[in-house]
């Protein structure tokens, strides 16, 4: 009798445990909300008004970049490596500092989404030439009193942009991961992030770090996104981050005006992009546990007057009162968690 209770309890658990939540993943059907990726598209801020923030509920997070790439030069900025945490930094995308929002009582509730990338010094990494870095990054973030998702070599199959070579790649993840555990850094989040095109399930397979050292799979959602990840997050029962997200039209390559500022077209962009994207998240709410909507004008940054993705876009939703509306009344669906007294008790744990 004993034996015949004991097994059922045991193929539960097994299967029970098949499923548990990630770390910081939100209750089931819940989807958290990040607003990215610069200061003056967050907003909310006494040098950066009129963002987000200025005009909508405070996000549960805000995403950031830096990078362990010293030396790397982008536009007039030399990067001495984390960049844009401790001091103020530009590569051309608008101005990116982390310790405005950690010290402003605005965002006292918001948790931090960080773009890491390492291009170029993969390798040096793996080697261990870096650790310093890595672990300047790793006292940075155990200071915070809020949860951190660390994309580690973000858009990792960016193969024109990225170029990372895959065994030093994964053993650059491995790495961080390691120093991280040794200095026992307990609010963070890793995050594995792909392009969102073009990457089969073997490619992810071969790329992937493992179950061990992942916390969530994430992508990119800018024109025509494929399902891939969201079917390997499945298969390997991990909640995936819409990491980057804007309005981007396009038909194959070729691309089309995604102003909003422009009202004869605000309506079109929102049944375009916005509508569809709202259905996927809806659609796949299994697993789809959060996304980062980047709200900059992308017209006015340097980096992108060349990229034809995305300079046509001004992605920032106050400057349309329809999309305004529009955002408002999606944002109402319970389904969003934004910044708020005790969310984070909200969140998984493990």
């Amino acid at each position: 009798m004993k034996l015949k209770i004991l097994i059922p309890l045991l193929l539960f658990f097994c299967a029970t445990n098949l499923t548990l939540a990630q770390k910081f993943e939100p209750p089931n059907g819940k989807c958290l909300v990040f607003i990215g990726q610069d200061l003056a598209a967050t907003g909310g801020l006494a040098d950066y008004q009129n963002g987000y923030t200025d005009h909508f509920d405070t996000p549960a997070g805000i995403t950031i970049y830096t990078n362990l790439s010293p030396g790397n030069q982008s536009y007039s900025h030399s990067n001495k490596g984390l960049d844009g945490l401790k001091t103020k930094a530009n590569w051309g995308a608008g101005d990116s500092w982390a310790n405005l929002y950690v010290e402003d009582s605005t965002y006292q509730n918001s948790a931090i989404a960080i773009g890491l990338s390492f291009v170029n010094n993969e390798k040096k990494i793996a080697r261990g030439k870096l650790d310093y870095l890595i672990k300047e990054l790793a006292e940075w973030i155990k200071s915070l009193d809020r949860p951190v998702f660390l994309r580690i070599g973000y858009e990792f199959d960016g193969w024109s942009w990225n170029h990372y070579r895959r065994k030093h790649y994964l053993k650059t993840w491995k790495r961080i991961h390691s120093i991280f555990a040794t200095m026992q850094v307990d609010n963070v989040a890793f995050v594995w992030q792909s392009k969102g095109t073009g990457s089969d399930q073997k490619t992810l397979e071969k790329w992937y770090p493992g179950d061990d050292l992942v916390d969530w799979c994430g992508y990119s959602y800018f024109g025509q996104p494929d399902q891939e990840m969201l079917v390997f997050a499945r298969k390997h029962s991990k909640p995936v981050f819409i990491a980057e997200a804007t309005p981007v039209r396009q038909i194959d390559d070729l691309y089309f005006d995604s102003d909003l500022k422009k009202a004869k077209l605000e309506k079109t962009i929102w049944k375009e992009w916005f509508v569809p994207f709202f259905k996927v998240i809806a659609e796949n709410s299994d697993v789809i546990k959060g996304f980062s909507y980047i709200n900059s004008d992308w017209t006015a940054q340097p980096m992108w007057i060349t990229n034809a993705t995305f300079n046509k876009v001004d992605s920032r939703l106050q400057v349309s009162d329809y999309i305004s509306e529009q955002w408002k009344a999606e944002m109402k669906n319970p389904r969003y968690l934004n910044a708020a007294d005790g969310l984070w008790d909200r969140l998984s744990k493990e």
